[in-house]
Parts: structure tokens; C-alpha cells; sequence
């Protein structure tokens, strides 16, 4: 695939997600009211971890869109006189929107299950802050499009603890539960995490891996379509019908 074409490929799905991901979370808070009374302790959270993921993503891919429009991804406008990497903000305000969507699945999958967080859970909190501070630190680099090999890899090990250690109470408690729907959201986590990996460990010296971005966004995508329609989609009465039926 040529340069040109991959940048196009980029461009078109960078505004179809965005498209998407907003349709979904203003849908929700449209719906709210549909929402029944057991599924609203975990609906309330999903909310606000999409909104939080589209609010980042939008600053990321969003500003990649501009910045291509500018005549490239180095494009640095300049900002009440100060030179500002579009791709660097991006980069940051989705790493800090993706910290905190993880603490927010970890809300969730207490109040799915009623569970205390316990030690654990305290561990992914701490790994989700110690993350925010590596991030405050200069060395990030935040101003280049391509960040310090050394410290991309430092906070996104610490991302992967967050991410993995929710992934993993998730699909315990849901399998034992026979949970259906958690079942499915942690494996769109799972999806998520195998494409983002290469691009982690490789995409410094392989470009090309930057495109498993793509399907990494499309695993996002779906457990906002799966949150949407299991638990907004439908009247809490109709639910509520549903769930009688099924016992009977």
C-alpha cells in the first residue's frame, strides 16, 4: 500500500469512527430513561468511559485529520506564539482519557458483579495513576509525533496492567456467572490488546503496524454498540418483559 493511500485509508476511518463512537455515547444519554433499574449502576459508568473515549479519541485521531490537512503529521501551528504538535496533544489526551475508561470498566465490572475491588483492584487503580504521572513528566515527549521509544513503552506497560488485570476479573466473574454480555466485552478487550501490542513493541521500526490501530478501534467500537443495545437500546419496561418471559 502506497504512502498516499495509507494516509487516505487513515483519514477516512479517523472520521468515521469519531461518526460513530458520538452517535453511540449521545444515543445513550438520549436513552437514558430505557435503562433499567438493574442495568443502570453499570450503564451510568459505560456512559461516561465512552464519552471519556470519544472526548480523547477526538483530540487523537481528530487532530491527526488536522494536521494532515495542514500538510502533514509534523504540522505544528502556532498557539498564543508557541509552536504546538497537533499529534503530541492528541497522543496525550488519549492517554489520558484511556486511563481513566479502564478505571471506569473497573467501576463496571464491580457493580455488574458486586464486587469490592479488593487488593487487586487497588493495584489497577495505582498502575492507572502511576500512569498519569509518568505521563506528566517531559520526557514523554509530547511535542514529537513519534514519542521516546523508552518511555512510550514505560506508561503503555502500565496501561497493559490496568487493561489485562480488569480483562481478567472481568472474564472470571462473567464466565462464572454466565454472564453474556461481560463474556463479549472482555473480549473485545482481549481483540483490543492483541492488535495494540505489535504496535507498542514495533511501529517505531515498522510503520506499517500502525494500522492494526484500525481493528484495535473497531474492538472499542463494539463494546460500545454491545453496551448500547444490551443495555439503552430498549424501554425498561420491554426489558423488564423480557427478563419475566426467560424466568417463565
Amino acid at each position: 500500500m502506497s504512502e498516499s493511500m495509507r494516509t487516505w485509508v487513515e483519514i477516512i476511518f479517523n472520521i468515521s469512527y469519531l461518526a460513530v463512537i458520538w452517535s453511540l455515547v449521545v444515543g445513550m444519554r438520549r436513552r437514558q430513561k430505557n435503562v433499567s433499574a438493574t442495568d443502570a449502576p453499570v450503564a451510568r459508568p459505560a456512559l461516561w468511559a465512552f464519552a471519556l473515549l470519544a472526548l480523547g479519541d477526538t483530540g487523537h485521531v481528530g487532530f491527526r485529520v488536522l494536521a494532515y490537512a495542514l500538510g502533514g503529521l509534523e504540522s505544528k501551528p502556532v498557539l498564543l506564539g508557541i509552536p504546538v504538535s497537533l499529534v503530541g496533544i492528541g497522543s496525550l489526551a488519549t492517554a489520558v482519557t484511556l486511563t481513566f475508561f479502564y478505571a471506569l470498566m473497573l467501576l463496571m465490572w464491580s457493580k455488574r458483579f458486586n464486587k469490592p475491588l479488593g487488593w487487586f483492584g487497588w493495584v489497577l487503580i495505582g498502575a492507572g495513576l502511576a500512569r498519569l504521572i509518568v505521563m506528566a513528566l517531559p520526557q514523554n515527549g509530547w511535542d514529537q509525533v513519534v514519542a521516546p521509544y523508552e518511555w512510550s513503552l514505560l506508561r503503555n506497560a502500565l496501561l497493559v496492567v490496568q487493561g489485562l488485570g480488569v480483562l481478567y476479573l472481568i472474564l472470571r466473574d462473567a464466565s462464572q456467572a454466565k454472564d453474556n454480555t461481560f463474556t463479549w466485552i472482555g473480549v473485545m478487550i482481549a481483540i483490543s490488546y492483541a492488535f495494540y501490542a505489535p504496535v507498542i513493541l514495533w511501529a517505531a521500526q515498522a510503520p506499517l503496524l500502525g494500522m492494526l490501530m484500525i481493528p484495535k478501534t473497531l474492538a472499542y467500537v463494539g463494546i460500545a454498540i454491545l453496551v448500547y443495545r444490551r443495555m439503552y437500546a430498549h424501554p425498561a419496561d420491554k426489558q423488564e418483559d423480557v427478563r419475566l418471559v426467560k424466568q417463565v
